[in-house]
Order: structure tokens, then C-alpha cells, then sequence
């Protein structure tokens, strides 16, 4: 075990992308175990866009990361000392780990075994909180049903990617997907099962989605917002829902950016557009992870991990959620 502990701290707030003025890498000691506490290694970290938001000087869900303090992620740690009856050395928990490389582990700080047989990508993808946000989103939120035609953006991502194959379990009628570039968007189509994609990054979003649901969009799911959210807002279907779950195209902005024009449809769709954190759904996510693991043995659901080696690569790995330079959930191996 090494003598030191490495940690990414938040050295200034930034404005646009994460840079190497941002966070400082920074050596303290090993914190200590106290009584029913454990000390455990950082293996991997979960990097979701909302840590982007957590750096910002403004009110949300969870306060905002003070500067010096450890950039906030959830992750995978391994217990390698314990004074706890709960945890024992080698196991494996979840919780928020934060970019370092050990942590005080313990049930009261939030910490939990990963379920059964699921290994810590997995755990940190389908099985975790993008999993488990692209299920509840669209069942409990977006109440998918059969015969909806779907639209979901950010679709090679790790939630859309997610919900696209749960539309289509759920016996959607089109499951259409918005992605950047044609790689991305043969993948999603080929290998995921999107009965279509649309490039944003080289195709009309508006014209292609009158073409590929003429009839209106049921369901929107949203993980972008901006100028995507609009279109999808003025394609509405009779009754259509979307489900707002992240905006990642104003994360990097500075200001209020530019709104939308297109809520009106609302009035004239008689439509319902709604947000929602998976915080909400913290005391059914074995609900969720029932489902998905019974999708999964049966062979109706995949999971793409993309791997960024190296506690030190974490903001580099940020910075790939806002570039479009990932397929599937972005985890830092530390």
C-alpha cells in the first residue's frame, strides 16, 4: 500500500471545459479508519456530466465543490483496512469516492456492496446511476409504452444509450436516436438496435425529424437540451411527454445561453415536459436492477464502458462527456 494519498482538488472554477488550471493534483497523507469505519482503495471512478455543474459557484441539487476540496464523482473502492463488522478487506463497495485514491468507507457515509455477480464497470454503468436514470426516466417518468415513437438525444452515451434499448423492450413502435458523427450513429443502429439515428453534427435535426416521425414524437428523452430540445419540442405528438434528464449542451456556458422558442407545442400538443434526479428513486433501485439483470441473462440489453486509465487522466475524461469523445459510460481506472 502506498504512503500517500493522491487527490484532485478544485483549485478554481472554470469557465467553459475543465482545464489544467482547474483542478491540482495534490499529495496528503492516508486518512485513518475510526471505530466502525473502513479504509479503502479507489479503483475506479464514475465520470458523469453533472460533475461538471458540482464545479460551478451556483445552487443545485447537491452544493457546489468548494475550492481545495476533492472533486466530488461517485466510484468503486476496495477495503484494504477495517474496523468494521460490515466491511471486510478486498470487498467491493459503491459510493461517493471522489477523485483520489483512498477514502473512509463505512455504511453512515453512504457506502454499499455492489449487488451480486456484477463486476465494478458494470456496476458503474448499467447497474448504476446511468442505468438506473435511463430506467426510472422512462418508465416511471416518461411512462413509455407500447407503439410510442421515441426520440432520445445523446443517444451514444451512457443513459441514452440505455433508454433507446429499454424503449425498444418496452415494445416501442421507433426508437430514433440523435448522435454526433456516423460512427456513433451506425453503432447505436447496428449494434444497440435504434431503428434510426440522426447526426447532429451533419444533418438538419429539424427536417430529419419530421421525416422519421411524421406523425410526432411521443416520447422525448432528453439529455442535452439547447437547440435539440427545441426541435424535438416543436415535433411534439398529440399527448407527447418528454423527460428532462440533463442539458449537457449548456453545462460549459457562461450565463443564462440562449432559451427556447418552441414551448407553446405544449399548450397546442396538450403535452407534459418533466424533470427528474435518480435521487428520487435511491429506495427502488433493486426495482431497477432486477429488470436489468433479467434483460441482460436474456440477452435484450448491452452495456459499453469507455475506460480512461489513470487518476491523474480524470479531467481529461470530463472533458470527453462535452466533445463527444466517448461511446458508452466514461470510468477513470485509477
Amino acid at each position: 500500500m502506498a504512503d500517500r494519498n493522491r487527490r484532485m482538488v478544485l483549485a478554481e472554477r472554470p469557465t467553459g471545459m475543465v482545464d489544467e488550471s482547474t483542478v491540482r493534483l495534490e499529495e496528503v497523507d492516508i486518512p485513518q479508519p475510526g471505530a466502525g469505519e473502513a479504509l479503502a482503495r479507489v479503483r475506479y471512478i464514475s465520470i458523469d456530466p453533472t460533475i461538471r455543474t458540482w464545479m460551478d459557484d451556483a445552487p443545485g441539487y447537491l452544493p457546489p465543490i468548494a475550492i481545495d476540496e476533492v472533486v466530488r464523482s461517485g466510484g468503486i473502492v476496495e477495503v484494504v483496512e477495517s474496523n468494521s463488522e460490515q466491511h471486510k478487506p478486498g470487498d467491493l463497495l459503491f459510493g461517493f469516492s471522489g477523485w483520489q485514491d483512498y477514502v473512509i468507507a463505512s455504511a453512515a457515509n453512504g457506502y454499499q456492496p455492489l449487488p451480486d455477480g456484477v463486476s465494478p464497470t458494470l456496476a458503474l454503468s448499467l447497474f448504476g446511476i446511468t442505468g438506473m436514470t435511463a430506467y426510472f426516466g422512462l418508465i416511471d417518468v416518461g411512462k413509455v409504452k407500447e407503439g410510442d415513437v421515441v426520440v432520445v438525444s445523446g443517444a451514444a452515451g451512457a443513459t441514452g444509450s440505455t433508454v433507446g434499448q429499454i424503449a425498444k423492450i418496452k415494445g416501442a413502435a421507433k426508437v430514433i436516436g440523435i448522435a454526433g458523427g456516423p460512427e456513433k450513429c451506425a453503432s447505436i443502429v447496428d449494434d444497440l438496435g435504434f431503428d434510426e439515428a440522426i447526426d447532429y453534427k451533419n444533418e438538419n435535426v429539424s427536417a430529419r425529424l419530421r421525416e422519421a416521425a411524421p406523425d410526432g414524437i411521443d416520447l422525448f428523452f432528453d439529455n442535452v437540451g439547447g437547440a435539440i430540445l427545441d426541435a424535438c419540442l416543436a415535433q411534439l405528438a398529440l399527448r407527447g411527454r418528454i423527460v428532462l434528464c440533463g442539458a449537457i449542451a449548456s453545462y460549459n456556458e457562461s450565463g443564462t445561453g440562449k432559451g427556447i422558442a418552441n414551448t407553446s407545442n405544449l399548450i397546442i400538443k396538450r403535452a407534459r415536459m418533466e424533470g427528474f434526479l435518480i435521487l428520487d428513486y435511491f429506495d427502488r433501485l433493486d426495482e431497477g436492477r432486477a429488470a436489468v439483470a433479467d434483460w441482460l441473462g436474456e440477452g435484450k440489453i448491452k452495456s459499453s464502458e469507455h475506460i480512461v486509465e489513470g487518476l491523474e487522466n480524470a479531467p481529461d475524461a470530463l472533458n470527453l462527456l462535452f466533445t463527444g469523445g466517448n461511446t458508452g459510460k466514461v470510468i477513470v481506472r485509477v
